[in-house]
């Protein structure tokens, strides 16, 4: 008998599933057409793989909506909030383009731009699309993306090809028009407010159709789902089948927003955002039907940066017109860098697939193993694919699960920064208890160094530390800690252990 470290698709929480949505990203990704593996291999919304390596950025200069959703509140001069929405400076085309040339001069590993609000971009066509017309332009080398809710898609999807916009990105919530009642109070269309089951219904055809007029014309696109607890949790099921169906690429369905503090409807209603359990319950019913996005971090409207890190204070308006930008002097910098890290992604596959064929051979663990229930680990990290951050520095922690069938990437989960580098580190106690209640249901962690007294506290919490994979691969930690823990009895069996074919 013989057991798959890597590459197996059950899920060993729901206890197996069919489609390739199930398995880890390297399954999914290794299986397309190499095509369209070369046009998400750099896109780090669209390749889990990628976002260890790449960084996007976002543009403000949408600010207008032409909907109302109950779980938004836009900002247009806020520095304290990360969430969709929220921006710290609305721009014009000419200050954006500007913006995105000093982005990519001093982060060359930059390569996609989206547009994605505050408001909706297609609702504010002009700027939306001076913008892009100016970059597909002048920045050639950057992939242009959007971000829309769609009521407007079906009559801009020409003038999206026109400036080569290959990766659009629409929110779907639902498509019953009595869901979506619940979610949005209004839409405008047609120059007239119309709200209730009508306007649901409305937005709904339209995005439907413009979903279907861009996979016809070879467009990838995404669909984001907010998972919203006792409105549309049971739904998006039927709405992952209904889009792949018609031949959407990815599906991100992401946790509501509804802190208070925010602002939003939901938020001042009591609405509860799901807990990260039931977000990867109906990420797991819905692969089945779809490949999954499970790393993305709901990013502001001017986000700068790789995912999970926000650098748009260094590249204020002020800040950039102080900056002498040559672009073109920076493209062969920037071409080097990419090809550096296309290389080492080729390396990565390269052991992954090695990785998906090796067995391990009989020995005395093996019956043991195959016996055993999931485990969810959290992992430090500032990219790269490995453990390489501190845990007092990480500001969110990537939640892997391992089981029988090998390691797969959950999600992330966000903390307050357990130590600011001083001597105080800031209001330890109150940070590092918060911290330990965001890993709740995790069982190790895994990072570069530790100290003694969170150590401390994360093993009183039931929560293991590891400090000695730093610098090694994630997904070889885990699947190694996974081994050490059942090697040394610290896993009882499952009642009804998996089946493994020898």
């Amino acid at each position: 008998m013989e057991l798959t470290i890597l590459g197996d698709t059950t899920n060993s929480k729901t206890g197996g599933c069919s489609s390739q949505g199930c398995g880890s990203t390297f399954e999914q990704t290794s299986q397309l057409p190499e095509s369209l593996q070369a046009r998400i291999a750099n896109h780090p919304c669209y390749s889990e793989e990628a976002h260890h390596f790449f960084a996007r950025m976002h543009v403000a200069v949408a600010p207008a909506c032409n909907i109302q959703c109950h779980y938004c509140n836009r900002k247009y001069d806020c520095a304290n909030e990360s969430r969709p929405g929220v921006v710290s400076e609305l721009l014009t085309p000419e200050q954006a383009v500007k913006k995105v040339k000093a982005v990519a001069a001093a982060i060359p590993q930059m390569t996609v731009l989206g547009i994605a609000g505050p408001g909706d971009p297609l609702a504010n066509p002009q700027r939306t699309f001076s913008t892009f017309q100016m970059l597909s332009e002048q920045t050639p080398d950057i992939k242009l993306c959007v971000s829309t809710n769609g009521l407007n898609l079906p009559e801009s999807v020409e003038e999206l090809i026109k400036h080569n916009i290959d990766h659009v990105t629409i929110t779907i919530n639902c498509v019953d028009p009595v869901i979506g009642a619940k979610i949005y109070p209004w839409i405008y269309w047609n120059h007239r407010r119309i709200r209730g089951v009508k306007a649901a219904r409305i937005l709904i055809e339209q995005q439907q159709k413009g979903l279907e007029m861009l996979v016809k014309r070879g467009i990838l696109v995404k669909i984001n789902s907010v998972l919203i607890p006792g409105v549309n949790d049971q739904h998006l099921k039927e709405v992952s089948r209904i889009v792949k169906a018609k031949g959407a690429f990815l599906h991100n369905v992401m946790p509501l927003i509804a802190e208070a503090e925010h602002g939003t409807f939901y938020g001042v209603m009591g609405q509860r955002s799901p807990s990260a359990d039931e977000l990867q319950d109906l990420q797991d019913a819905c692969s089945g039907d779809m490949n999954m996005m499970r790393h993305c971090r709901q990013c502001r409207a001017d986000a700068v940066g790789m995912l999970g890190e926000d650098r748009g204070e260094e590249f204020t308006l002020e800040k950039i017109e102080a900056l002498d930008i040559d672009y073109a002097a920076a493209m062969p910098r920037r071409a080097e860098v990419q090809a550096a890290i296309n290389e080492e992604l080729q390396s990565i596959k390269a052991q992954k697939k090695r990785l998906a064929t090796l067995h391990i051979p009989m020995n005395p663990h093996s019956q043991i193993l195959r016996q055993h229930r999931a485990v969810l680990m959290a992992v430090a990290t500032t990219g790269a694919g490995m453990i390489n951050q501190h845990f007092g520095h990480a500001r969110e922690f990537l939640i892997y699960e391992a089981s029988p069938a090998g390691v797969r990437f959950i999600g992330h989960r966000k903390v307050d920064t357990y130590c600011h580098g001083d001597e105080s580190c800031g209001d330890a106690d109150r940070t590092l208890h918060r911290s330990i209640s965001a890993l709740e249901g995790c069982e190790a962690v895994l990072c570069s160094k530790i100290g003694f007294e969170p150590w401390s506290a994360l093993e009183a919490a039931g929560i293991q530390p590891v400090g000695e994979h730093a610098m090694e691969s994630i997904e070889e930690s885990v699947w190694a800690v996974y081994q050490d823990m059942i090697a040394h009895g610290k896993l009882l069996p499952q009642s009804n252990p998996l089946s493994i074919t020898a």
